[in-house]
């Protein structure tokens, strides 16, 4: 079964890359928060500490995240549990994302046709800060794949500090994102990928 919605979802799968995790956690409710306005359920998939910044951003936007919980439009994953419930051999894997969070989604939508889910990751983070990098990588082309089936739009957060040793494939990090936030911005409207090349 598909969660994708009767109309055309054109998925957005967005990158921030930060240095200051208290405009990460901006970006992130300004997102979580513009998808409520529309009527979008979010899931939150990240640290217990910036979970925490990010429930406090979005009362900050008057964002009523308690009664979101429990309605069940607002889901909060640690990112470390998440990441090994779908990992095999130190590699994400495909059918496990698919269970964990493509089920997920669909469940947050809850029958609704005609929305989609946005998502904030950092699982990815969390790989590339161990110096997983091909893993990383990885994971972020099977959310571009689970992105085929679900109508989510997906914005995944990396600290700029773990490409200082590593810039050999920050370009590939680049071309799996549909839009790139540059270290820092803040608001809610990324740039296209195009215009970094």
């Amino acid at each position: 079964m598909s969660g994708r919605p009767g109309r055309s979802h054109e998925p957005l799968h967005a990158v921030q890359f930060y240095s200051n995790e208290t405009c990460l956690c901006s970006t992130i409710a300004t997102f979580l928060g513009e998808g409520f306005l529309k009527g979008q359920p979010a899931i939150v998939i990240a640290t217990e500490a910036h979970t925490t910044a990010i429930l406090e951003a979005l009362v900050e936007r008057f964002i009523d995240a308690p009664s979101a919980r429990r309605a069940g439009d607002l889901v909060l994953l640690d990112a470390k549990s998440t990441l090994a419930a779908l990992t095999v051999g130190g590699n994400p894997d495909e059918t496990l994302l698919d269970r964990q969070v493509g089920d997920l989604i669909r469940q947050v939508l809850g029958g609704r046709t005609r929305t989609s889910v946005r998502v904030y990751g950092e699982m990815v983070d969390l790989l590339w800060k161990e110096g997983r990098a091909d893993a990383a990588i990885r994971l972020e082309v099977l959310w571009n794949r689970l992105a085929e089936r679900y109508a989510f739009s997906l914005l995944c957060g990396y600290s700029v500090g773990n490409f200082y040793k590593q810039t050999t494939q920050f370009q590939d990090i680049c071309a799996q994102h549909t839009h790139v936030y540059g270290a820092d911005s803040q608001g809610s409207r990324p740039e296209p990928r195009a215009r970094l090349t």
